[in-house]
Order: structure tokens, then sequence, then C-alpha cells
């Protein structure tokens, strides 16, 4: 088998010096005759010419090949270019969605603000929280060279959130309503009876609820959905904050009292902002 191929190459060879020979003579014959047209340009055209077009198309190839290899290479770098300009995009769109959301908190802490005109406020955000995924204690970026004082009150989201406990030069610590130490007077605003909210993180984490107890409600007037505001009577709360609406309310054993439920309207799972108002219970006069 390798003998036979060996013969055919050879062969080839020899056609193809063959074929050289007589192109060659050809064209001699032809420049030194002078002689042209008729058969021999007809052999020349079916010979030379299209070897010309194969030279030609091999050349063209050559050409877009190189053509298409440099658009592709500037496909490449359009690609890498555009990707850039769409990340640089996405991070633009996420640092307003950061604003957006940050003017949407400021515009609460304002509206809320206006809801209590009576006090004097500071705004502050949280910077740190405890162990529990609830904000039942939590730090703040404001301290006593911005005027906060222990026990002071602490809103947000249009109610009460809690009391400052402690205080350092550029921050301080809130304890919020519904931590499990923390206890307010409060009292029922359609029927101005006292009670005292109690914090539980357990019934925050079951149902979103704190709980009241020590109401005296012989007439049977408080019920679910009244609102609960801090009492008057409060040593450290300002009068007045809301708290929260009643969810349940039931009579104690020695038949004299109930206990319930309370909704908080402050959202102590997604807290980022509060306004702390500048005043002590001690110091504001109630008329």
């Amino acid at each position: 088998m390798r003998q036979k191929k060996s013969g055919g190459g050879v062969q080839s060879k020899y056609l193809l010096m063959i074929l050289s020979i007589m192109c060659v003579m050809l064209l001699f014959f032809s420049y030194s005759t002078g002689f042209t047209g008729g058969p021999l340009e007809t052999i020349a055209n079916h010979i030379f010419i299209p070897m010309q077009k194969g030279i030609d198309y091999i050349g063209s190839s050559i050409t877009f090949s190189s053509a298409d290899t440099k658009t592709r290479q500037q496909l490449v770098a359009e690609n890498e270019d555009l990707q850039n300009q769409v990340e640089a995009l996405k991070a633009q769109i996420n640092i307003m969605e950061l604003k957006l959301n940050e003017l949407d908190d400021l515009q609460k802490l304002y509206d809320l603000d206006k809801n209590y005109l009576d006090y004097e406020t500071t705004g502050a955000r949280i910077i740190g929280r405890g162990t529990s995924n609830w904000f039942n204690t939590f730090t703040i970026d404001k301290g006593s060279k911005d005027g906060i004082k222990v026990n002071m009150n602490v809103i947000a989201d249009g109610g009460l959130v809690g009391i400052v406990t402690s205080v350092g030069d550029s921050y301080a610590v809130v304890r919020a309503i519904i931590d499990d130490t923390a206890n307010v007077t409060a009292t029922i605003q359609s029927t101005e009876d006292n009670c005292i909210v109690s914090g539980s993180l357990e019934n925050m984490k079951e149902s979103n609820m704190i709980l009241f107890s020590y109401l005296y409600d012989e007439d049977d007037k408080v019920a679910i959905g009244d609102a609960v505001v801090t009492s008057n009577i409060s040593d450290k709360f300002l009068p007045g904050l809301m708290i929260g609406y009643v969810s349940s309310v039931d009579k104690d054993e020695n038949e004299l009292t109930k206990s319930g439920t309370i909704t908080p309207v402050v959202d102590f799972k997604h807290l980022n902002d509060v306004l702390v108002i500048l005043q002590l219970k001690e110091s504001h006069k109630v008329e």
C-alpha cells in the first residue's frame, strides 16, 4: 500500500513538471513569434484564467479572514466596554435606590415630627443592635454632645419606640418597649383607662404583639382596635405618644382587672432612623 501511494506521488510530480514546461514553451513561442489569439489564446484562457481566479479567491479569503478577525476583536472590546457601562449603571441604580430609601425614611420622620410639634426632636440613625433579630435594644449615632440624655423618649413610624438607657459622647443606647424588661404606663385613648404595657420578645416573635395588664374596665368599654398611648401619670414617658392598638382583651382571674395584647404601630424588625425627643418627663409641663 505504501509503495503504490509513493508511485502516484511521483507520477503527479512528473505531470506537473510537464505542464510547467509546456506553459513556459508556449509563453516563449508566443513572445518570439508575436503570435496571439487563436488556439494558443484559447488554451491560455482555459489554463491561466482559472488559476488567476483561484489565486484571487485565496487572496480575497485571506483578506476577509483578517477583516473578520479584526471585527471580532473590536466586538469583544466593545462588549467588554458595554459590560463595564452596565456594571457602572447598576451601581448608580443601587446608590439611587439607597438614597430614595433614605429620603423616604426622612420623609416619614418629618411627618412624624409634625405630629409631635409640642416636642423638640432630633433625628438619629441606628448604628448597632443587640443579638436578637428584633430592635429590642439598639445604638444610635447621637450622644451627649448632641443633647441626648438618659430617659429621653424615642419615636419612629408614628409611635413610641423606647427610651434612652445610656449615653456616650457620640452615641446612645435605646431600650425598646418590646424588650422583656420594658414597662410603660399607658392609657386606652377612647376610655382614658390606665394599664401597664409590658414588652415580650416571645410574643413579638410569635404574633407581633406585646402585652398589657392591670386594666380596670368595669363597664367593658375597651374593645379590640382601641388606640393605646402613653399615660400622663408615667414617670419617664411623655404623655400622648402612640403605642399601638388593642388586639385582644381578657378578664383576669381576680375578676377586677383585664389583660390582653397590643399590636405596636412601630415595625420593630426594620428600623433605620428614629427621632429622639429632647425633653425629659419631669421638665415637660402638661396643660
